[in-house]
């Protein structure tokens, strides 16, 4: 009876003990591994690095932590106190490059095997205090290892420019989220169709700076080399690897356009003609302008050479595709860099050999390159299969959203089209996803590019770090990774506060001083104007990304320009009087409201053309008039705007009872 009535005991403390311990923190991507302690850590405000490996990572820490929290957190030496958070090296082969753990206890004391793990760590503390009412953290133990080595992302910059300014935001959010690697796709073509079916006016570009080909570089937005080069020690500061591709031989309309005779009468002008031996001098001076010397512009680990998509017409195009691959990518080996290549050896079977050491993959359609063949011949594979998380904005096919819920119940890596692979197959690099641009002059910006990716981009990171280990519901995930910021300091998506932004005096010529600096989709900006007569081209708001005309350039009416496409209500102010504009906006269109009456919405529509001006007027980035020429080149066209509210322009009206909510 007494051994029955202690085991009772035991067994109520136990239990008591165990309903008590903390849950599981919610950060994305998911934890690996959580042993839950009882109660909480009050955190010192003090940070003891162990290791100055760490030391970077400490610092990245205390920076961030200041701008989420607007406290300081002060490195220290010594012995570490109550609720100091301690920085530890710790040889641990469990661990890999990347992992890391956190014991939450008396101190927080992270273990890391490299600076990466311990920086990964930090993104996790962030995340866990950025969703709690206190500087405190629940009492556990996590340890995390990521299932699969790459996680990534691929912008298409060639068929439209994406500012710098962007992609620099896009990394620290990449890292936010332990996704650590870009593919930044430099050049490609729009589609001849809505150029008039001529390759001369198809739009075309290739995004850096060029001195071994003077006009080469894109006129309507590109990168000097050395902010690119800035671009990616940035990036590596936030661990993410910029893979930069240059892609040829298909794609290759912008090197065609320079120079016309590399260009394939048989195959289209977007191909280069692989039977001219000048091709082979000219993409070897291309690439070695970026490789070669003692500061290379691509100063990075690996570099993606392209090659989707090129015709398999017969026998001998294909022994020449096969003879060009395999130039690229020894090419590539001897500056140094790990290649990279889209798959299409099984589109291109032949015998020409094609080297696999050290190569790795792009797995986008499993015709193009059956990911189990090339897995036998030895490439290292990524997982992007055009099915699953390829993203075209409004173009109709593929997706415009990814279907995330379906990506997170069903899809890891070790998925690629209809071949499921074992998981953390050590051929399997790991996955990424897709934005490609292919309906150039759609009126998509980047603010709707970003739109898209980035629940894409928490989704994918969850799914290439936990794997098949995600354990909370679909829909659980989905609301509460709402809730976290996109990385500390950056709100790409114009999230409002809670409560409406009022301004009773809004005066001309003003930075506004507001919390934000842009409204997001599914807001309503109102105010009231005094009027007085403008003159064209006046500005009411405007942010870095966008302006809103009281008097657009070219009609005099309301409208509103960002990313070089001007879309104009069919609204005039009055010269005199006053009235109230309300506008709303969404991902799909933007209302205009005055007097509280509706007056016009400016939805996706179809259009037939691109621009009535020549590629010429479209490189020096003129305002985006559509006109009809084919009905054959139907495209959806988006008018959509993310409201600036950065500072005002300069007008003669006077701007009260400025209301964002």
């Amino acid at each position: 009876m007494k051994h029955l009535l202690l085991s009772t005991i035991a067994f109520l403390c136990f239990s008591v003990a165990f309903a008590q311990s903390n849950p599981k923190p919610f950060v994305v991507p998911e934890i690996t591994s959580w042993q839950g302690g009882n109660g909480t850590t009050a955190l010192s405000h003090r940070i003891v690095v162990k290791n100055k490996k760490l030391r970077p990572a400490a610092e990245a820490f205390a920076r961030d932590y200041s701008i989420l929290t607007s406290r300081t957190m002060n490195l220290a030496s010594g012995k570490a106190v109550v609720g100091d958070i301690v920085f530890n090296m710790k040889s641990d082969r469990s661990l890999g490059t990347e992992g890391y753990r956190i014991n939450i206890g008396t101190t927080v004391v992270v273990e890391a095997a490299t600076a990466q793990g311990a920086y990964w760590a930090t993104r996790t503390l962030l995340q866990m205090l950025e969703q709690g009412e206190d500087e405190s953290l629940a009492c556990g133990i996590i340890t995390d290892v990521p299932q699969y080595r790459l996680r990534g992302f691929m912008i298409d910059v060639g068929r439209k420019y994406i500012p710098m300014a962007y992609l620099r935001k896009l990394v620290q959010i990449m890292g936010y989220y332990k996704m650590n690697t870009l593919q930044v796709h430099l050049n490609d073509c729009g589609f001849r169709k809505f150029f008039e079916d001529d390759w001369m006016k198809t739009q075309a570009a290739f995004r850096l700076e060029c001195e071994t080909y003077p006009g080469l570089t894109a006129k309507d937005g590109h990168y000097t080399k050395a902010e690119f080069r800035d671009f990616l020690q940035l990036a590596a500061q936030y661990g993410v690897e910029i893979v930069p591709e240059i892609d040829a031989p298909a794609h290759s309309l912008a090197f065609t356009q320079y120079r016309p005779d590399l260009g394939s009468k048989e195959y289209g002008m977007d191909h280069f003609d692989l039977s001219n031996p000048d091709v082979y001098p000219f993409m070897d001076a291309l690439f070695a302008e970026y490789l070669g010397g003692k500061n290379p512009v691509f100063n990075c680990r690996r570099v993606n050479i392209g090659t989707d998509e090129y015709s398999n017409a017969n026998q001998k195009v294909i022994e020449q595709f096969r003879t060009f691959t395999d130039h690229y990518l020894a090419l590539v080996q001897r500056y140094g860099k790990q290649p990279m290549l889209w798959g299409a050896l099984t589109h291109a079977k032949g015998t020409t050999p094609v080297r696999h050491e050290g190569v790795i993959m792009n797995c986008w359609y499993n015709g193009f390159a059956a990911p189990d063949s090339m897995k036998t011949l030895g490439y290292q594979l990524v997982s992007i299969p055009d099915r699953t998380v390829y993203i075209v904005p409004a173009a109709g096919y593929y997706f415009d959203y990814l279907n995330t819920e379906g990506i997170y119940n069903n899809w890891t890596p070790a998925v690629i089209g209809d071949k499921r692979f074992e998981e953390q197959d050590p051929q399997i690099e790991g996955g990424m996803f897709a934005v490609w641009n292919d309906h150039v002059g759609n009126g998509i910006s980047t603010k709707d590019i970003h739109h898209r990716l980035f629940p894409a981009l928490q989704t994918i990171a969850t799914k290439c770090w936990t794997g098949q280990h995600t354990n909370l519901p679909y829909a659980e995930f989905n609301t509460k990774r709402q809730q976290l910021s996109e990385a500390p300091g950056v709100n790409e998506l114009g999230r409002l506060p809670k409560e409406p932004i009022i301004l009773d005096k809004v005066n001309s010529g003003s930075t506004l001083g507001l919390p934000v600096i842009e409204a997001g989709y599914n807001y309503k900006v109102s105010f009231d104007v005094d009027c007085a007569a403008e003159q064209q081209g006046t500005i009411f708001f405007e942010s870095d990304n966008a302006v809103f005309y009281a008097s657009d350039p070219k009609t005099g009416k309301v409208g509103f320009m960002r990313d070089g496409y001007l879309n104009t209500f069919n609204y005039t102010l009055p010269q005199s009087g006053k009235v109230n504009l309300r506008i709303e906006g969404t991902n799909s269109k933007t209302r205009l409201y005055v007097n509280g009456h509706h007056r016009q919405t400016l939805a996706i529509q179809d259009v037939y053309a691109f621009l009535p001006e020549t590629r010429q007027a479209h490189e020096q980035n003129a305002p985006h008039t559509l006109s009809v020429y084919t009905p054959a080149a139907r495209m959806k066209y988006v008018s959509t705007l993310v409201f600036p509210l950065q500072r005002t322009g300069k007008y003669a009206s006077t701007i009260s009872n400025l209301r964002v909510e």
